[in-house]
């Protein structure tokens, strides 16, 4: 990895008295190395926010370090960690124009007007802003009062950018091509950039690695690709993924040379022995319970598979996404070709064991996925 941008060590955050109090953030331990763009993504009050604003320093640390580029900064004020943050809430001044708002920090740095006018246009350009520069914060949509927010933390200099759902009230068309810009722009000039969203479309498109978050615990911290493939716990595999995760509990079984696989209302997956890795295998048959995952896209509807009886049917312009009545609950399936299916009509679906994920009943720990231990 390269240098470290920033390394969160053992940090947690109480609101009010510590271990009384609400505790947002959990022994918080990670590292981002130079120019990664790292998102943290989580639902409402799983303690992304709480962690980004300890790193820029509007909230106090409660307990831990956090250093920016080598220099302990969590005791320091905001304004000496050298870092910039585009907020949520947008924070633009009033009485200044968005051409101002922008160019605040960089006049406080004393540059020539020059080089500011030029920054200012460029940034501008990228955000598709140009025509509301000489306009006033109260007098501009919410959409573009956050790209100005955003080109305001952009523009500077500093060791971190720290993006609060930056593009969240953003039409989806325009988000996606500005998601595009700024990763390059990220990219281009070699920033280090952290941001907060719930959006995992976003996540996967701008980060090259998602810190999941959930109750203030850091759950998986890895890339995108690895953390849809090979999710660390049942949280992780059914937050991130779209459609959802499919899971069921299921009692391991043997017969006949055979595992099985034991699903609520009589259903059953059974493998031979050798369609799964020894290690797996082994994993299995030490347990009486377990948790299977499989994605959506996972699915398959055959001849001799496992019966269940059509819920759903969604053409999405693309593919379709069939939802069944399956073993109590609801499988969902995706197919890429446009598939007609009466409600109610029965199919059957198989699955192959190199696509089960496979999880601690108790825990919710990861145990394998397809041929490999987790």
């Amino acid at each position: 990895m390269s240098p470290s941008a920033l390394t969160i060590s053992g940090v947690d955050k109480f609101y009010g008295p510590i271990d009384r109090g609400v505790h947002a953030v959990k022994n918080l331990t990670m590292e981002i190395g130079e120019g990664e763009i790292v998102a943290l993504l989580g639902s409402s009050g799983c303690g992304k926010t709480s962690t980004l604003r300890m790193i820029a320093g509007f909230e106090e640390v409660s307990r831990g370090a956090i250093a920016v580029a080598g220099r302990t900064v969590h005791t320091l004020p905001p304004v000496k960690r050298n870092v910039a943050m585009a907020f949520e809430g947008y924070s633009l001044y009033p009485p200044l124009t968005v051409r101002e708002n922008m160019a605040f920090a960089l006049k406080a740095a004393r540059l020539p007007r020059s080089e500011v006018d030029a920054k200012v246009a460029s940034i501008a350009k990228l955000l598709e802003i140009e025509d509301i520069l000489e306009r006033y914060p109260s007098s501009i949509s919410g959409g573009q009062q956050q790209r100005a927010s955003l080109g305001r933390a952009l523009i500077r200099e500093a060791d971190l950018h720290l993006l609060d759902e930056p593009m969240g009230q953003l039409e989806p068309q325009l988000r996606a091509v500005l998601r595009g810009r700024i990763k390059h722009f990220i990219k281009e000039r070699g920033l280090t950039a952290i941001l907060v969203t719930h959006d995992q479309t976003e996540a996967n498109a701008l980060a090259d690695r998602i810190a999941v978050m959930e109750g203030g615990v850091l759950q998986q911290f890895d890339t995108p690709d690895r953390i849809k493939e090979r999710p660390a716990n049942l949280f992780t595999g059914t937050f991130v993924g779209e459609p959802p995760m499919n899971v069921f509990e299921a009692f391991v079984g043997t017969t006949a040379g055979r595992i099985s696989l034991k699903l609520p209302d009589g259903l059953s997956l059974d493998y031979d022995k050798d369609a799964f890795s020894t290690p797996v295998r082994d994993q299995l048959l030490s347990r009486e319970r377990v948790v299977i995952g499989i994605r959506p896209y996972a699915v398959r509807r055959s001849k001799e598979g496992v019966p269940a009886r059509v819920s759903a049917n969604q053409w999405l312009g693309d593919q379709t996404h069939i939802a069944a009545d399956f073993a109590g609950g609801s499988l969902v399936l995706v197919e890429h070709d446009r598939t007609r299916l009466d409600l109610g009509a029965p199919i059957n679906v198989s699955i192959d064991p190199k696509n089960l994920h496979v999880f601690d009943q108790a825990s919710g720990k990861a145990i394998s996925h397809g041929m490999e231990l987790a």
